[in-house]
């Protein structure tokens, strides 16, 4: 049965200053824009549902982590991250409570950040032996690239000076090899937290559908998961078949050396894999991406144990990267790769250029994640060879004054994570919020990518502002394309999705300060209200 829509409708994709009065849908998918007349007239049967506020397409959020974050976000984990407890005494209090309520049982907790939390301790294993005793105690990094444990978690998880690193990650150890109680990246991580896993399996289909639908009261309405284990497809198909998703879910496995690809399955609409993950470097909080600068020598970075002209490296080669990468692509799969530093970025477009030319790719839309450090050529280059960028621009908010005074200075700092440059270049660049490592704030990311203005007002020193029309199209068309899904979703057409949400206020003429205010009352996904 047809239903129409009426009100304020932005349909968005390439003329952001389109508007129509209503939107007929029917199975799911819109059939027609146009006035309340004309589409009364034309579908006399139809239902008529008056919407209050202005609608737009359903906001899309191109790597997220949706499977940890409903984990890590959940009441198995002490939330410590800076959005919730902003100071290091308050840190130490909500780990010294947990450990007094835990009565021995392992302690997992996420958020740790001393760049924002300033004067925390050095969380070695020796110092937080001393803090919590024989209780197992897990402290993961606001970035999720390290984790800290003491010696009863070591224990716990079946790791000691004898565990070798994984490969692209590794256990940090004293000068006689002993465990120093800090895992880098993700493989080590996930050792560590694999109890805390493993006792999550029995909540985990009612914590992802929470997560999911707090993704949804957010104006999301598709996310992708971009470090997925296939392991949870059974649940997730079960779910789906439930009908218990609130949003569309695409997904990227985590790569393996040695991995081999998947088959390709079926495209359905609400589930599907769209590509493999890996890793070039790290992270730029704990003083692990690959740059051709040092970082400075600053109290911030001193505390982070970096000596004077601390040059952060790759997780991998070129030539390993390339061996990880190359049996994902010419099994058909679209690549992602984490990559922060501008040499991390050159190694990762070395690594594309030889797969395309080696495979005869075109319509491959590989991808680099994240992008903090890259620079205008860089975003020329990997324009010219069809490779896409998704940019984390919410590090400005939270960390703009950090890049610039603590870590890099204003050339490289103040450039940081440069939408602008990348639009110039001819990309059809996303945002993204990283799952938990930033609250999920679409609007604020438009905003901020067009500001380039921290939460306290600090206005970066470099760096390009976009436009509206390309921050608008950054969370709704182009991440649509980047995902392969642009023939269902990122705009309101005929043809696509109904899936939409109802904003209080105007997107397209907000200033951006006001845009990243914005309030989503309702969201619609296929056409269906979503609770």
């Amino acid at each position: 049965m047809t239903t129409v829509f009426t009100g304020s409708i932005r349909p968005l994709a390439t003329d952001i200053d389109e508007q129509v009065e209503a939107m007929a849908i029917d199975d799911g998918r819109i059939v027609a824009l146009g006035t309340t007349t004309e589409l009364v007239g034309r579908f006399p049967d139809a239902e008529t549902v008056v919407l209050d506020g202005w609608v737009m397409p359903g906001l899309i959020e191109p790597h997220g982590h949706p499977a940890y974050s409903s984990i890590l976000l959940s009441h198995l984990v002490v939330d410590i991250r800076p959005v919730v407890i902003p100071d290091a005494a308050g840190v130490l209090a909500a780990l010294t409570q947990a450990v007094a309520a835990a009565d021995g049982q392992a302690v997992f907790a996420n958020g740790w950040d001393s760049l924002l939390q300033r004067g925390l301790p050095d969380p070695d294993i020796h110092w937080l032996d001393e803090f919590a005793g024989s209780t197992p105690i897990v402290v993961i990094h606001n970035s999720g690239h390290s984790a800290y444990f003491n010696s009863a978690a070591a224990r716990a998880a079946g790791i000691d000076r004898s565990t070798p690193d994984p490969a692209g990650s590794r256990f940090a150890r004293d000068a006689n090899g002993d465990l120093a109680g800090v895992a880098f990246e993700e493989a080590a991580v996930e050792q560590v937290v694999a109890p805390m896993l493993g006792s999550a399996k029995q909540h985990l289909p009612e914590l992802l559908v929470a997560h999911l639908r707090d993704l949804s009261r957010r104006g999301i309405t598709t996310v992708s998961d971009l470090s997925w284990n296939p392991d949870l497809n059974p649940l997730i198909e079960g779910l789906h078949a439930q009908g218990a998703l609130p949003v569309r879910l695409r997904w990227y496995e985590m790569s393996r050396p040695g991995g081999t690809a998947a088959p390709r399955g079926e495209d359905d609409p609400v589930f599907r894999q769209i590509g493999v993950k890996t890793w070039s470097d790290g992270s730029p909080w704990i003083g692990n991406i690959a740059t051709s600068f040092p970082y400075l020598d600053t109290d911030a970075t001193r505390g982070l144990g970096l000596e004077p002209h601390h040059v952060g490296t790759a997780n991998y080669t070129t030539q390993q990267l390339l061996a990880i990468a190359e049996p994902y692509a010419a099994g058909g799969w679209q690549l992602a790769c984490h990559a922060h530093g501008d040499l991390a970025i050159d190694s990762t477009l070395d690594v594309y250029e030889q797969i395309i030319t080696r495979h005869a790719l075109t319509d491959h839309r590989f991808r680099l994640e994240h992008c903090g450090a890259m620079t205008a050529a860089q975003f020329e280059r990997a324009a010219s060879l069809g490779v896409t960028v998704s940019l984390f621009v919410d590090h400005i908010t939270y960390w703009g004054e950090v890049l610039v005074d603590d870590l890099f200075g204003a050339e490289h700092g103040g450039a940081w994570a440069d939408a602008g440059a990348a639009f110039a270049a001819g990309h059809r660049a996303t945002f993204h919020n990283d799952g938990w490592v930033t609250p999920n704030e679409p609007f604020r990311n438009m905003a901020v990518a067009e500001s380039r203005t921290t939460r306290s007002g600090f206005r970066m020193p470099g760096g390009t502002p976009v436009t509206r029309a390309q921050a608008l199209a950054a969370q709704t068309t182009n991440a649509a394309w980047q995902l392969f899904s642009e023939h269902e979703v990122g705009a309101l057409a005929p043809g696509l999705f109904a899936d939409f949400i109802v904003v209080d206020r105007d997107p397209v003429t907000v200033s951006a300060e006001d845009l990243a205010e914005t309030v989503v009352r309702e969201t619609y996904l296929a056409g269906a209200l979503v609770d």
